[in-house]
């Protein structure tokens, strides 16, 4: 007998992965001529990888390619890690996720760093994903017990300085996404926990400054993240994207007097993912396709590239051309004030075009930092009314050793 699993929150969830503009389970969204042509929204499988995991830079606007060093970079910018100036730290961040909907989805981050030497240092990351109990049926409605679908990557980091202010990292991580369990759909597909790789590259520059008598230092950021291959739930023929994301950015910290410092920080964000295509269809409305048996595309590239020219290609496989684009980067600007390096005041915007999941909100956070331990908190204040990620919370929980 075939079992199949019913979601009790299908419409939440499924509310949810359509606002923030990705998709649990599907490649990239079909778009056929004639549908909205100002809404087309790059989805991908396990885009957790993408979730701002940590307080500060969530607090900040989800900015953090180039801001400061910490125990958090390999998220942001493996090539800042080089750059730290503790020995040794570790990071617990943890956040309840669609606390409005639900109350059993989390996102848990547990990351760590040691210094090699004055020039590299080494890190590691664990990401926990938990979506919560599901509860499962038969064909015929028929309870068979519940199921915890998940998501976890595990990776390591090492950067490198190449110069006294610019520096270069690597991150690999492996990736395990178990929503369904051994559970057969009623098509008869087995299905299977996808299991997939992934790598990042990063690049960062700092420079100390002087504008009249303040001191202060500029930096800018790159990283490509989540460089990997497409993952299956089911078959080697059912493929999806990982969320490939190429983010740019730069930052400015001042020292109003010495125990003074304020940080202006902005991102832009993209992810590295073939934009759907349009698809030509019949008169009766079903999609068209050719003697192969292929379909039509009307505008646009076709999404089943290598990948390779699937990254680089997204630059330019948009149907709506250039201005769409465009639109395809999200913007992120922060600001940090603090206070004696122990108390720290953040707030930030975030902004997604509408056509391409349409996410804007205000962010807020603080930090304390007591004995080297540092405790962080944000909150996230959407601009649209009964958001699905309204109120949402990050804590985040860390520990440094000084090297002096």
């Amino acid at each position: 007998m075939k079992i199949k699993a019913i979601f009790l929150r299908q419409s939440s969830l499924f509310l949810f992965f359509f606002l923030i503009g990705f998709s649990t389970f599907g490649q990239n969204s079909v778009i056929i001529s004639g549908q909205d042509p100002n809404r087309r929204v790059i989805t991908t499988a396990v885009p957790f990888l993408n979730f701002a995991p940590d307080s500060r830079h969530s607090g900040m606007g989800d900015v953090g390619v180039a801001t400061s060093p910490d125990a958090n970079s390999a998220h942001w910018n493996s090539g800042k890690l080089a750059f730290i100036k503790d020995d040794l730290g570790f990071s617990l961040s943890y956040s309840p996720w669609l606390g409005k909907l639900v109350n059993d989805m989390s996102l848990s981050y547990l990351t760590g760093f040691k210094r090699i030497d004055e020039n590299s240092a080494f890190g590691f990351d664990l990401r926990y994903f938990n979506m919560g109990d599901i509860q499962l049926t038969d064909g015929r409605g028929n309870d068979v017990g519940e199921f915890n679908p998940r998501d976890i990557s595990i990776g390591g980091t090492y950067s490198r300085k190449l110069s006294q202010n610019f520096g270069l990292g690597i991150s690999a991580r492996f990736i395990y996404s178990n929503l369904s369990g051994n559970i057969s759909s009623s098509g008869g597909n087995e299905a299977r926990a996808g299991i997939g790789v992934g790598a990042d590259i990063g690049l960062y520059y700092q420079k100390p400054t002087l504008i009249g008598s303040k001191e202060g230092t500029w930096a800018w950021g790159l990283s490509i993240t989540n460089i990997g291959p497409k993952i299956t739930y089911n078959s080697a023929e059912d493929l999806d994207y990982i969320p490939t994301n190429f983010r740019i950015g730069t930052s400015y910290g001042i020292f109003l007097n010495p125990n003074n410092k304020i940080t202006f920080s902005l991102d832009f964000n993209k992810l590295m993912v073939p934009t759907p295509p349009v698809y030509a269809t019949n008169d009766d409305g079903t999609l068209a396709t050719d003697e192969n048996g292929d379909l039509i595309i009307e505008a646009g590239k076709d999404p089943n590239r290598p990948l390779i020219s699937g990254m680089f290609g997204s630059f330019s496989d948009a149907p709506g051309g250039f201005e769409e684009e465009m639109q395809e980067f999200s913007i992120s600007f922060g600001a940090e004030y603090v206070y004696a390096e122990k108390f720290a005041f953040r707030t930030g915007y975030f902004y997604e075009n509408p056509s391409k999941g349409g996410r804007r909100y205000f962010t807020v956070g603080l930090g304390l930092d007591i004995n080297r331990i540092g405790i962080d908190f944000s909150y996230l204040v959407p601009q649209i009314q009964n958001h699905p990620l309204a109120e949402t919370l990050r804590f985040t929980l860390l520990y440094t050793i000084s090297n002096n």
